[in-house]
């Protein structure tokens, strides 16, 4: 097992349980305790859970988003391919808004390499399109960075969107349901959200299907006016077919 799987397993299962000793990752990961201890001061140091003497336990409330440095190691394949076709169905010389998140990066570094105009939403992504320019242009937004996250709020965010007009707009999801809409766990992200689809001629959401059926803390939009979701094959299939109901065009993985 690499030292990324073993990360990614240990995070999942303190998120799961709560808490674990240092014995109990031992015997899940097949790893030796002194191994485990630096992995926890490791993965503690990167904010995804908290340390105790001889084990960890999750930095997590209840609704509570999980911090970008763990949610970057879920689903990684799966992020990928959903980039994969995302990046398809954007067309050479569009303009596009790109949310923020770790599916959204994942996006970022395709349409790097495309000639298309991308404001991205996120510090991360930003420095994927400046730390090695490819064809893309780029167009760089105000705003105020949420800490640990990158993403672009407040004022000078919205006001940035709410001056220019879009081919396409990406979007990252918290949670998506089609009773409760597309939601978010941090209200200054939904209104970045809500004025970055409203700067756009199409909307596309790019989620793993781990996100849908599931409700965040603030509204963004109702599902109808999503006009594509990109998913993988987790996604339940009654919220795949509840979307298609009101109008959202899906696209598995």
């Amino acid at each position: 097992m690499s030292n990324q799987d073993r990360h990614a397993l240990i995070a999942q299962a303190v998120r799961d349980a709560g808490s674990a000793t240092v014995p109990e990752l031992a015997g899940l990961t097949g790893a030796s305790e002194m191994t485990i201890r630096r992995d926890l001061d490791t993965l503690a140091a990167q904010g995804v859970l908290e340390r105790f003497r001889g084990g960890a336990r999750t930095l997590l409330l209840r609704g509570e988003e999980p911090p970008f440095a763990l949610r970057a190691r879920d689903a990684v394949d799966a992020k990928r391919r959903i980039a994969t076709e995302v990046s398809a169905l954007i067309a050479d010389g569009e303009t596009v808004v790109l949310d923020s998140g770790t599916t959204c990066l994942e996006v970022a570094r395709l349409l790097r390499e495309r000639p298309v105009t991308v404001m991205p939403l996120s510090l991360q992504a930003i420095h994927v399109f400046g730390d090695a320019p490819g064809p893309a242009t780029l167009i760089v937004p105000g705003g105020q960075p949420r800490a640990a996250e990158g993403a672009l709020t407040g004022p000078l965010a919205l006001a940035s969107l709410a001056a220019l007009r879009f081919d396409t707009a990406v979007v990252g999801c918290c949670a998506l349901s089609a009773a409760d809409g597309l939601t978010a766990y941090d209200l200054d992200d939904a209104a970045v959200k809500k004025a970055a689809v409203a700067s756009a001629r199409r909307t596309v959401v790019a989620t793993d299907g781990g996100k849908l059926g599931r409700t965040a803390f603030a509204h963004v939009l109702p599902a109808a006016l999503l006009d594509t979701l990109v998913t993988d094959s987790t996604a339940p299939a009654d919220e795949i077919a509840a979307l298609e109901a009101v109008g959202t065009a899906v696209k598995t993985t």
